[in-house]
């Protein structure tokens, strides 16, 4: 391989570092799905324009904002064998080039909002970013408050795609943002156990490093997957879905809270592997229950 073909290479995955490309792909798969069920709300039951540019839009700022948290956590992130590869952290990419890139997709996805959706949907977009990277992103040094803080942001996706299709807030989109808000829980406490040595090396007050017998993580867990039976059904209480949708939400939601009391032996077992498993499979699971539940949403509402 030429030289500057592998320097180039090299830089591509390090923009997809960089914004967090994953992540992002996640951001766009709920926004989607909230796009599109206010869409049908709307009586329009075909893929409408504005779909792909807030799409686009939502893609820049939350990229703009994984840019920006890694810039602002690259001395803890140089410190977790699991972050110390990022771009920044590591030196590959300086701190002015990395804010400049960060600052500059999340203008350039606010003003694509502002010229394809509502002002409502721009001022969401730009509120998620400085919550997450103005409050949540510091705070993960200071108290584990920040993960509840942090599910905000973190929920959004679809909120953003339903206000940009309907250009105002309902219920049916604050169900959505429900949906999200507690998914996130069972999701990273398995995380936060698997990487808690990770965390206590940065300094990031995640429940496992501030209270290492895992007590409070297994509680936090179980407690959201509990709650995540009812709120994942608001959507047919709501009218959005039929019975099909209610059905499906209630055995995903059983499969998770499954996986999520499994992952209690965490308590039981001195077996680091086995920790490690449970909490792998429970991440595992928690990735495939949310695209699964907005599916059969999606279809439910098409079919009704």
């Amino acid at each position: 391989m030429h030289p500057s073909a592998g320097a180039t290479a090299t830089f591509i995955g390090d923009l997809r570092e960089l914004f967090k490309v994953k992540v992002t792909m996640m951001v766009l798969i709920t926004t989607w799905a909230g796009f599109y069920l206010g869409s049908i709300r709307s009586g329009i039951t075909s893929v409408q324009r504005g779909l792909v540019e807030t799409l686009i839009g939502v893609a820049l700022v939350s990229a703009g904002a994984s840019a920006l948290n890694e810039a602002m956590e690259r001395k803890s992130d140089a410190r977790m064998l699991r972050t110390a590869h990022r771009p920044i952290a590591a030196g590959r990419i300086s701190l002015p080039v990395g804010l400049a890139l960060g600052l500059g997709s999340v203008l350039l996805g606010g003003w694509t909002l502002l010229m394809t959706t509502n002002l409502l949907t721009v001022a969401l977009a730009l509120l998620t970013v400085f919550t997450y990277v103005a409050i949540y992103t510091p705070l993960k040094r200071v108290t584990t408050l920040a993960t509840f803080l942090g599910a905000f942001p973190g929920a959004a996706g679809p909120l953003l795609g339903w206000t940009a299709a309907r250009g105002q807030i309902e219920w049916q989109g604050v169900a959505l943002f429900a949906i999200l808000f507690i998914w996130q829980f069972p999701h990273f406490m398995a995380i936060s156990w698997l990487y808690r040595h990770d965390y206590a090396r940065a300094g990031i007050r995640m429940l496992p490093v501030v209270q290492p017998d895992g007590l409070s993580t297994v509680i936090e867990a179980l407690v959201y997957a509990v709650l995540m039976i009812p709120v994942s059904l608001a959507p047919w209480w709501l009218h959005m879905a039929g019975v099909a949708y209610a059905v499906l939400a209630t055995l995903l939601g059983v499969f998770y809270l499954g996986y999520t009391v499994r992952f209690s032996r965490i308590l039981r077992t001195t077996d680091e592997t086995e920790s490690r498993m449970v909490a792998r499979d429970l991440l595992k699971v928690s990735v495939l229950y949310l695209p699964l539940l907005l599916t059969g949403l999606m279809l439910a509402a098409t079919i009704r």
